[in-house]
């Protein structure tokens, strides 16, 4: 198979800012309708399992007012494309359109698979005139063989830019339950494949359907930012809220991040790459660190 490659111009877009992306059913108007006041960073419409068989046609129909309706505050615009063959010719066929910014690709499980979205995806930006590469993936890893290959599907192409565990799927492909001790290695695995690959982890350690407990999400979702991870997926707007405050710095985080910041200017013009700061010895990392919780607030 020979893969596709995306002018560097295109493929060198940002990294993307996904603390929230909010899955909305593509078929159901009143969702898609509030979808924009939601919050979230980004609003997935569900072509996938949220939506009937016997309506994924008239969802695919309404899919191009559907997003220009949840486009309308500059939100990231994602579209999940089904898995079946025939299902997903007429996704793609559907969803590349203007507007969209990323494709999220479920039950991913490999390289392979990847590249031939994306070459298809390729052929629909040709024929439209559409910016070639402009649309990115968002992988969902959801059985235990695509474990095996996480590092060749997060550098498979391009257009990737984010993977996540689907935790429900990957717990009943093994026979087990969405809990802690199962969840743990597999997003870990996923988090590590995707940091190499300067890709953005999604997820946290527990059940995506679990959202009437407040606390213990809020307390999940800030555990998951502390092991590394950028954001993650919800099901249900009062997600929305929790995962914005927790893959953002706090207070207290942005008061040490400047002066670590401040304290390395002073050691640089003395000649010193670490340094002590309150009691603690400061040196590259820790500095990395914190120009980067600067930079998820938007300081400099």
């Amino acid at each position: 198979m020979t893969r596709e490659t995306v002018p560097a111009v295109e493929s060198a877009m940002s990294v993307p800012r996904w603390r929230s992306l909010l899955f909305v059913p593509a078929h159901v108007p009143r969702f898609v309708e509030m979808a924009h006041e939601r919050g979230a960073d980004g609003v997935i419409l569900d072509l996938e399992d949220s939506v009937p068989q016997d309506q994924k046609g008239e969802s695919r129909r309404q899919l191009s007012a559907s997003v220009a309706k949840v486009g309308r505050k500059g939100t990231s615009l994602l579209v999940r494309v089904n898995r079946g063959l025939r299902d997903l010719a007429a996704d793609l066929d559907a969803a590349v359109i203007a507007g969209v910014d990323a494709l999220v690709l479920p039950k991913t499980d490999s390289a392979e698979w990847v590249s031939e979205i994306a070459n298809a995806v390729s052929e629909f930006e040709r024929e439209r005139n559409l910016a070639l590469g402009r649309i990115r993936f968002l992988a969902q890893i959801e059985t235990p063989a695509a474990l095996q290959r996480l590092a060749a599907i997060a550098s498979a192409h391009p257009r990737m830019v984010a993977m996540a565990l689907g935790p429900e799927d990957f717990s009943a492909s093994v026979g087990g339950a969405p809990e802690f001790d199962l969840l743990l290695a597999p997003n870990l695995a996923v988090l590590f494949a995707a940091r190499a690959a300067g890709l953005l982890p999604l997820g946290f350690i527990g059940s995506i359907g679990e959202f009437s407990d407040t606390d213990k999400l809020r307390e999940a979702a800030a555990h998951a930012r502390r092991l590394g991870f950028a954001g993650a997926l919800a099901i249900h707007p009062t997600q929305v809220a929790i995962f914005n405050e927790a893959f953002s710095p706090s207070a207290q985080e942005l008061e040490w991040a400047r002066g670590v910041v401040a304290a390395e200017n002073h050691a640089a013009n003395r000649g010193l790459s670490a340094f002590s700061l309150n009691g603690k010895m400061v040196d590259p990392p820790v500095v990395r660190r914190a120009h980067e919780i600067l930079a998820l607030a938007g300081s400099n």
